[in-house]
């Protein structure tokens, strides 16, 4: 009885693939993507091969860069020779350093904060919720109801002629 039980347990049953679903399995999942846009103006050409090997396929671009069209490297020129005019134009060219290098530091340092609170578990959660409820706030105070649609019209349009100023 023990030895008929212990044969009879659920063994697995393998069938054979068909032959739809094996062709189902070799193709991919992913969908074909559209070859680039060719542009005879643009400064890098791209170009497509088709690789068949077995039952595989494979799409590669090559990109080369085209030395024909020298229009758009002389627009680079004339960037950077405006650039260069308007740096010279500047008088007080420390101070605007010490405010670019500023700049670069605080986007550095609230970068590092951002990151350090994002490594506390607790706090992002916590800050997601209270956006969602500002944000809950926001549509119930603003816009649900076309007097207080009116009135936030009305301050945006305030604060405009506030920033721009009065014409």
């Amino acid at each position: 009885m023990a030895a008929s039980s212990s044969s009879s347990m659920a063994q697995p049953i393998i069938a054979p693939r068909s032959s739809s679903t094996a062709s189902f399995h070799r193709r991919s999942s992913l969908p074909n993507l559209p070859l680039p846009p060719r542009s005879t103006t643009s400064l890098f050409t791209a170009t497509s091969k088709l690789k068949i090997s077995g039952s595989r396929r494979s799409v590669s671009y090559c990109i080369k860069a085209s030395s024909d069209d020298t229009s758009e490297t002389s627009e680079i020129g004339e960037v950077f020779s405006g650039l260069k005019e308007k740096w010279d134009a500047i008088e007080n060219k420390p101070t605007v350093v010490i405010y670019g290098g500023g700049a670069v530091l605080g986007i550095w340092l609230s970068s590092t904060i951002v990151d350090a609170i994002n490594g506390v578990p607790v706090i992002p959660k916590f800050l997601e919720l209270v956006g969602l409820g500002y944000t809950g706030w926001f549509i119930y105070r603003y816009l649900l109801f076309k007097s207080t649609r009116k009135e936030l019209a009305d301050d945006i349009e305030a604060l405009k002629k506030k920033v721009i100023g009065s014409e």
